[in-house]
């Protein structure tokens, strides 16, 4: 199912469709919080390398010339 949602959302993302922008953003967010459990409970260097992907990826994903490269309909 997970496969699934991520293949609709990639076709999505490519017709430039808001909803798949906001679920790429929650989908980067859920994953930096996750990385961020694994480094309280002792993958330090995993959850370490996953905070700063994810949260370059997820500024980048904000920024106000991507944003606007979603319009909403």
């Amino acid at each position: 199912m997970l496969a699934l949602f991520a293949f609709v959302c990639g076709i999505g993302w490519f017709k430039r469709r808001r909803w798949a922008w906001i679920a790429g953003v929650a989908g980067v967010a859920v994953n930096l919080v996750g990385d961020l459990v694994n480094m309280v409970i002792g993958g330090w260097w995993k959850g370490a390398g996953g905070v700063v992907i994810a949260g370059l990826l997820l500024t980048y994903m904000t920024r106000p010339s991507v944003r606007d490269y979603f319009p909403q309909t």
